[in-house]
């Protein structure tokens, strides 16, 4: 669908130059643009990059000449990476689902469906499962016995919600995403070798054949509104009390939240994180790819964990960490060059040694 720069930047509340009535049907990065995209030419190595292609408009940083850059038009934003989110909202063709409900869906009698739900084929919707008005549920999905969905929410294609799960408003679930699984939750009849591990800190482990019995998981899944869980994540059920994730947390791909995990609001947890059973993380938390949390943790507000962080014990509000195990960004950084430095300084220490060896051979 074709926008002229101006619809975009009234839509957006952005500000507009040049021809207004210049018209574009899609982004592009610069060196891709031809004359009917907005090239996204926000940064320097993008504005260098708009000769080598053909766009006639551009989003960029506010203050930038760009009529020097040979442009018709322009938007000019204060923080381009945030426009994009308008931007690229305002552009998306949508995920290609047909509307209404599939004949080939298996939908219980007792299920509640609200007012524009549509449904994909090969889905599977349990007894007393609740969808909100305007939701999209793709093919191959399966909604268990009395969930609860908000409106306007988007299950993509294999995404697997279990029963008794509560969802807010807005949520997004990408392909193969599985809610509500069961909990990794397993003891032993006596004493097992990794509680003993632990208590000693490594001094004792497993000295006799042990058999793992199973805790049933009691509890469900609560989630809260405008939350988005990436292709392939999992949030576990809660032992006796329900996981839960707060409202306008984010979950990127791979990403695994054990059982009785709290997280809170507007949190970032980026792929291959993983969060073990019973821990609790606060507001505001980013964790970079890969991190791992320990479990039984208390993880403050505000905190930032940098990729491939393990956090072995409770995180402050508001530290930045960083390394195995967790400390401090600066002191890890400080422990990083001091390791690098250690070749050089073996080296010098082999020649002190062969000094000193020579001066003592010589009295």
């Amino acid at each position: 669908m074709p926008y002229t720069i101006e619809d975009i930047a009234n839509a957006l509340g952005m500000t507009a130059e040049g021809d207004l009535m210049l018209t574009v049907s899609g982004l592009a990065e610069p060196a891709d643009a031809g004359p009917e995209h907005l090239a996204l030419a926000s940064r320097p190595e993008y504005i260098a990059a708009l000769g080598r292609g053909r766009a006639r408009t551009a989003l960029l940083a506010a203050g930038t000449d760009w009529r020097a850059l040979g442009l018709e038009a322009a938007i000019l934003a204060d923080r381009p990476r945030y426009a994009m989110a308008g931007l690229t909202a305002m552009m998306d063709p949508g995920a290609g689902y047909g509307p209404g409900i599939h004949p080939q869906t298996v939908i219980d009698a007792s299920a509640d469906l609200s007012e524009g739900v549509s449904v994909g084929p090969f889905t599977v919707i349990e007894a007393g499962a609740r969808i909100g008005a305007g939701s999209v549920i793709g093919p191959q999905v399966y909604v268990g016995r009395d969930v609860v969905i908000g409106a306007g929410s988007m299950l993509h294609s294999g995404v697997r919600i279990m029963a008794r799960v509560a969802i807010g408003d807005r949520f997004i679930a990408q392909p193969n995403v599985v809610i509500g699984g069961d909990g990794f939750s397993f003891v032993t009849p006596e004493v097992s070798g990794v509680e003993k591990a632990r208590a000693s800190l490594g001094g004792e482990g497993t000295d006799s054949v042990q058999t793992w019995a199973r805790i049933a998981s009691l509890g469900a899944v609560t989630i809260g509104c405008d939350v988005e869980i990436g292709a392939g994540s999992t949030v576990d059920k809660g032992t006796i009390r329900d996981t839960r994730i707060g409202d306008g947390t984010k979950l990127d791909n791979l990403v695994q939240i054990g059982h009785n995990v709290v997280i809170g609001r507007n949190c970032l947890l980026c792929a291959n994180a993983a969060v073990a059973g019973s821990t609790v993380i606060g507001n505001n938390v980013v964790l970079g790819g890969k991190v791992g949390v320990s479990d039984n943790l208390r993880i403050g507000d505000g905190a930032i964990l940098g990729g491939a962080t393990v956090a072995l014990s409770n995180v402050p509000a508001g530290r930045v960490m960083l390394g195995y195990p967790a400390m401090k960004m600066e002191a890890h950084v400080e422990a990083y060059k001091g390791l690098r430095r250690l070749p050089r300084l073996f080296r010098d220490v082999a020649e002190i040694k062969k000094s000193v060896s020579k001066l003592m051979g010589n009295d």
